[in-house]
């Protein structure tokens, strides 16, 4: 919000200049004002309007007599003398803006043994200074401006591993900044690195077929320090990259770690955010504990994961091995990315280099908070939506990652999503693009909001879906509101409706849009949930209940998503939101997945039948509809038919106390029941009280 200060005056517009003035300071009001720039000429300013404000400001529109210069330094005088820089504003939203300073060449440091080049695109700045140390030898050196608002200044020399940063001279003050467009930087966001690509170590690729539909993977979201971060489980480096995917003879014999991650089944590994936060203090990152989501820069890897911090090429190689392993063990790799907001605005890079640019606002000056957070990204305009597809394509390019899954989704545009997911699917064909699409209250127009309602106009975006959860699991909210996991059966026509991957209801025009969920690293875990909501259950019955969700959750038409410890009943006491509550309450437990083996062994066999079943995997709305049926047995237990081509199943959900039988009039093969209630081979099924039976039919 404006008008901080007795004193402020802005740039809304090319032939406008906005001032306010306190009426505590000289009543408000100036007989005259007038612009002074840095070669200390005078620009009149003629009023347009003026007009006194209810918080004790009078706010005056002036327009100057000669055309400003955008990047050059202004001040404006009253008639006391006083000034106040002109600060660029609103004016960087305005379409002649967009014009005047469009660039699309290649910005960010480029190496070569003979000298670096440096280019920063910043319209807005008056002077830029960078600064490099190699060991005992450093150099300044001031940037030129060039075409386009681009700054361009190159050193010579060899300056491999040197550490730089900027100094930028913009709206009256100094500031400095590392380079929002490099991937190397060092410890705790304080400097950015050179470094000779030539030099970097990074392991060959593993090709894995494309995904040919979105519903034929199996997601697990993990957090890259929570796999590793108990005691006593084998790995030498834990809550690392490098500790991620490290496997010992302790590993292997307790199925710790990326060891127990193989065993899984699964298809993709989505990671918790892996790219510099600012919540973490990377020289002692046992000194805190973050998921993550306050993003300081959106390229640079997060140091505290780690085992060199201070070596930028280090960190790229170790999350490249990440990769490289997930791979080698035919695991694919989705990234969660938050480009919603950032963790400190005024600390922010691209903030520094732009002001305002990068950030919705409206023309009074106040920033969007759809996020919670204070700030919300602006990506509509033009050098904003280029730096974030580029940095997707980049990401890709360099860590050969084959997904992303987008925080808050919804303060993003859907024009942005769209460019993401082409051209992350032109690089990597089967890519996958998804993300939380809340109708978050920010200032991107409803229209355009990358939101569950706006889907229609995203084809290869998916987005979770929290009518599946809300259906299965109950309500996020009310903890003592039941699903129908935990026994709802008033919920039976919303069941049917989500496990068709709400296509038949019109929410999604595909299931391959419908990640469908009952628990991830938000609110409480199911067993958390269901402890309340089912509260005087035995832990029997509660095992019960935690396999009966994952199988609806893997049964159902869709994109299945699974949390880490989902499949063994993970706790974390009861603590809805743990994002900062530490290694105790977040790492994962192999003690008790060993006491839940039953639920694990449950969540893979269902996962295994999954991956074998295509009926299960539907790849178009029209399939659905003429090839998935549903019935209930007296109204209680879910009866749920799929066919592709000759698979045909019939399963079997029951979440009552009640006993059920059903003859399917032909010899079935049971695939699972975990009420233990039939014959491999039946036509007289039993559905036993809160169990759930699969048999393939026709075969």
């Amino acid at each position: 919000m404006r008008m901080r200060e007795p004193f402020e005056a802005y740039f809304d517009d090319f032939d406008k200049v906005n001032i306010y003035k306190s009426n505590n300071f000289f009543g408000g009001k100036s007989r005259f004002y007038h612009l002074k720039d840095s070669r200390d000429r005078i620009i009149e300013l003629d009023l347009v309007t003026r007009s006194e404000l209810p918080n004790g400001y009078v706010h005056s529109v002036l327009t100057p007599r000669e055309p400003i210069e955008v990047g050059e330094e202004y001040y404006v005088y009253d008639e006391h003398c006083q000034k106040t820089p002109a600060v660029y504003s609103h004016i960087t939203k305005t379409p002649k803006f967009a014009s005047d300073y469009d660039f699309d060449g290649e910005l960010g440091p480029v190496y070569s043994k003979e000298a670096v080049v440096f280019r920063l695109w910043a319209p807005t700045a008056h002077r830029i200074i960078v600064s490099l140390r190699q060991g005992s030898r450093s150099v300044s050196q001031e940037l030129e401006r060039k075409l386009n608002g681009v700054f361009e200044a190159s050193i010579p020399g060899d300056w491999n591993e040197a550490r730089y940063s900027f100094m930028i001279r913009c709206n009256g003050k100094w500031q400095e900044s590392v380079d929002p467009y490099s991937f190397f930087g060092g410890i705790n966001g304080k400097y950015s690195i050179v470094v000779d690509p030539s030099t970097l170590n990074l392991p060959d690729r593993i090709p894995l077929p494309p995904l040919e539909s979105n519903t034929d993977a199996i997601i697990y979201e993990a957090s890259v320090r929570d796999m590793t971060s108990a005691n006593n489980i084998g790995v030498q480096h834990p809550s690392t990259f490098r500790g991620f995917t490290e496997e010992s003879p302790t590993t292997c014999s307790r199925r710790t770690g990326f060891s127990y991650l193989k065993t899984l089944g699964v298809t993709h590994v989505q990671l918790l955010p892996v790219f510099d936060f600012g919540s973490v203090d990377e020289s002692h990152p046992r000194l805190y504990y973050n998921w993550g989501y306050d993003p300081m820069h959106f390229r640079t890897l997060e140091g505290s994961y780690s085992l060199n911090p201070d070596r930028g090429a280090e960190r790229v190689q170790e999350f490249a091995g990440l990769v490289h392993e997930l791979h080698k063990a035919g695991l694919r790799v989705n990234l969660d990315l938050v480009f919603n907001h950032v963790y400190n605005k005024g600390e922010f890079a691209l903030e520094r280099l732009v002001p305002f640019y990068y950030f919705l606002m409206n023309q009074n000056g106040e920033f969007s908070n759809g996020s919670f957070c204070g700030n919300d990204i602006d990506t509509q305009p033009m050098m904003s939506r280029r730096y974030f597809v580029d940095t997707c394509r980049k990401i890709v390019e360099l860590y050969d990652v084959d997904g992303f899954r987008f925080d808050l989704m919804g303060i993003l545009d859907v024009n942005l999503m769209n460019e993401i997911a082409a051209e992350c699917r032109r690089i990597k064909p089967g890519f996958m693009v998804y993300g939380e699409g809340w109708n978050m209250p920010s200032f991107v127009p409803p229209e355009i909001r990358a939101t569950q309602e706006n889907q229609a106009k995203m084809p290869d975006v998916g987005h979770f879906s929290d009518r599946f959860r809300d259906t299965i699991r109950g309500s996020n909210g009310d903890l003592g509101q039941k699903g129908f996991a935990s026994g709802n059966i008033g919920a039976m026509s919303d069941v049917m409706n989500v496990m068709a991957a709400s296509c038949n209801e019109h929410r999604y025009d595909s299931p391959e849009k419908a990640i469908n969920y009952v628990e991830c690293h938000d609110n409480h875990t199911l067993w958390d949930k269901n402890k309340v909501a089912c509260h005087g259950e035995g832990s029997d019955l509660r095992d019960k209940r935690q396999v009966f969700a994952s199988a609806v959750v893997l049964l159902s038409q869709g994109v299945p998503f699974l949390h880490a410890g989902q499949e063994f009943g993970r706790t974390k006491e009861g603590v809805g939101n743990t994002y900062n509550r530490g290694d105790n309450i977040n790492q994962m437990d192999y003690h008790r997945r060993d006491r839940h083996s039953s639920i694990v062994r449950d969540t893979r066999r269902l996962i295994e039948i999954r991956k074998q079943h295509p009926s299960l995997r539907l790849r178009t709305a029209q399939e659905i509809a003429n090839q998935v049926k549903f019935e209930t047995i007296s109204g209680q237990c879910l009866v749920y038919r799929t066919s592709k081509d000759a698979d045909s199943l019939i399963s079997f959900l029951n979440p009552t106390g009640s006993w059920f039988q059903y003859d399917i009039h032909e010899l079935g093969h049971v695939l699972f029941d975990n009420g233990d209630s039939n014959q491999e081979y039946t036509s007289n099924l039993v559905i036993a009280p809160y169990s759930v039976v699969i048999c393939q039919l026709g075969g």
